[in-house]
């Protein structure tokens, strides 16, 4: 839709795609394809008068928040409303962003928690510089992948004490509240510390991947995680009264009371019963690392981007492969676009898959913005047929999840990242607090010799990544998309929505979503059977997955000096602004 124009050949994909529980602009599915159709043409004429981000107001949907003082967007909106009060009481984005990342913990504890870790890009009010914080925790000193090859495992057992890397993200977010912040741990963790011992009602997602992941708690966990051996129900309040104690803690003695003393040693403790090496020592190791943000350019936007350990240099890749075909004139909904972006994503998940690791381990880091080698890489992509596997075509070329984003009246931005991996983690909680301990040393290859294989004192690959857009050197918008693997397609559609095609920003998060991944091409059903019919029939896996692809929130900060905010309805939450 560059220029504002669409093909009219082009309308009645639209249609399919509008009918459809998460089509163009949040409109939900209507019975018949006919209404589809007229809807898009509805669509296109907005598009062609230049008004494509105004939103069907006859259905259901949500509109983008506007306000200029200060907002944040988050999957759920305890947490929201939390880093708004943050802001009212004199602190800024920072401040704001790590209370309502604490919260999340408590209002979706399967998607994050006081035992995962952190990315987080930010500006400083005033400057347009992006930093870059890594609150990834490493293996303990003794994890050995030989050790692990002879008891014949191929790959680290996710729900095991050998999957746990130690926590880093309570020693980021104590790192920037002193480093960044303006009004001290004891207010910024005082609001979760309340929703700890109060409460808070379940929410409908969240009861949904409750129900799904509870499986996976074990031990303490269930006493911890489970009402009376059961999943919440939605509506059901559920507290965590060793958690407020913890924090505070935190709160009064800082990063410390942490990864040393009691809570550690519940920690440990856990870990120890289910074989797991981790030590005191391994805890009080535990350090955040101040480091230079990567981006790359694609159709006028700059994508920053969190360097390796995260996979953030993978959307850099792709962005950079999609540069050799002209998504602007196809169908944005279309068996075409989503041929390409598949084929594409392979390809550099691929090159994630060989190279990404801890940062002291990474190799050829610079092929990931390396336009020549994206180029190479393209050539190998049959717009007709989609290839069974991208790694025995690249040997040729390469030769070897919750999202909290704020922002405040000084117009500093935080894009930050907080998760415990797979729902609920490890499945392992101490037992005395309740800390759910996550399960990113599942990141780790066995294979020997590879950069990203497990060892002591390393840190994963890391599917989360916090993103930023810049436009003229200038910070355009912080946003995220959670969904584990998904993140760098969902940053690269994300992209690709609003600058090939046009789409405000609500319209872009609430577009169905695919994703290529592990021989298998994921649609939502807000695709038409039609084009997955279309996708078999070049060769794709296609299923529809049973949870849909992750979820995003963004905030545009406008020339006017305007917030522009909007959250994923596939979510529980909302953007707030005032």
């Amino acid at each position: 839709m560059k220029g504002n124009v669409i093909p009219v050949a082009q309308i009645a994909s639209l249609g399919a795609a509008c009918h459809s529980p998460h089509p163009v602009n949040g409109v939900e599915e209507l019975p018949i394809d006919l209404t589809g159709q007229h809807r898009a043409a509805r669509y296109l004429r907005r598009v062609q008068m230049g008004k494509n981000t105004m939103r069907d107001f006859h259905t259901p949907g949500r509109s983008e928040v506007l306000s200029t003082e200060g907002m944040c967007a988050t999957s759920h909106p305890l947490a929201a409303k939390v880093a708004m009060d943050i802001l009212a009481q004199g602190g800024n984005a920072m401040d704001a962003a790590i209370a309502g990342a604490v919260l999340l913990g408590i209002c979706e504890p399967q998607m994050t928690g006081l035992g995962g870790d952190c990315f987080v890009l930010f500006n400083r009010a005033g400057e347009d510089d992006i930093r870059a914080l890594n609150g990834s925790g490493r293996a303990p000193a003794a994890a050995d992948a030989e050790t692990m090859r002879a008891q014949g495992l191929t790959s680290v057992p996710l729900n095991t004490a050998d999957a746990v890397t130690i926590p880093g993200a309570v020693d980021a977010f104590c790192h920037l509240a002193e480093a960044e912040g303006k009004l001290g741990l004891d207010t910024i963790l005082k609001p979760a510390i309340h929703y700890a011992e109060a409460g808070v009602p379940v929410a409908p997602r969240v009861a949904f991947d409750w129900e799904t992941g509870a499986s996976t708690l074990q031990g303490a966990a269930r006493s911890h995680y489970l009402i009376n051996d059961k999943a919440p129900e939605v509506g059901q309040v559920f507290r965590c009264p060793g958690q407020a104690e913890v924090l505070r803690q935190v709160a009064r003695y800082g990063r410390d009371a942490f990864y040393s003393g009691d809570i550690a040693e519940d920690m440990i403790s856990a870990l120890s019963q289910m074989g797991g090496a981790h030590t005191a020592e391994d805890f009080l190791a535990t350090r955040c690392t101040e480091t230079l943000p990567i981006s790359g350019e694609y159709n006028g936007l700059e994508l920053v981007e969190h360097p390796p350990n995260g996979q953030g240099a993978t959307a850099i890749l792709l962005l950079n492969i999609l540069k050799n075909f002209d998504l602007a004139k196809m169908d944005p909904f279309g068996v075409e676009r989503l041929h390409i972006e598949a084929e594409a994503s392979k390809l550099a998940y691929d090159a994630r898959n060989r190279f990404i690791a801890d940062p002291d381990h990474t190799t050829h880091a610079d092929r990931f913005l390396d336009q020549d080698v994206a180029d190479k890489l393209a050539a190998l992509i049959d717009p007709n047929r989609a290839m069974p596997a991208a790694a025995p075509l690249t040997e040729a070329v390469h030769k070897d999840t919750v999202y909290i984003t704020v922002v405040d009246r000084d117009r500093m931005a935080v894009s930050l990242i907080y998760s415990i991996f797979h729902s609920f983690g490890s499945g392992i909680a101490s037992e005395k607090y309740g800390i759910l301990l996550q399960n990113r040393g599942a990141g780790f290859t066995l294979q020997a010799g590879h950069p990203n294989e497990l060892g002591g004192g390393k840190r994963p690959m890391h599917t989360i990544i916090p993103g930023v857009l810049k436009q003229n050197g200038r910070v355009l918008m912080p946003f995220g998309v959670m969904g584990g693997a998904y993140q760098p397609t969902g940053h690269a559609r994300f992209v690709s929505n609003q600058v090939d095609h046009g789409l405000g920003l609500q319209a872009n998060i609430d577009a169905p979503r695919a994703f290529a991944d592990k021989g298998v091409l994921k649609l939502e059903r807000g695709f038409s059977p039609t084009t997955m019919q279309q996708l078999k029939e070049l060769g794709h896996n296609v299923e529809v997955p049973e949870t849909p692809l992750g979820g995003a929130q963004a905030i545009r900060i406008s020339d006017g000096g305007v917030l522009i905010g909007a959250s994923d309805p596939r979510k529980d939450g909302c953007a707030l602004g005032y």
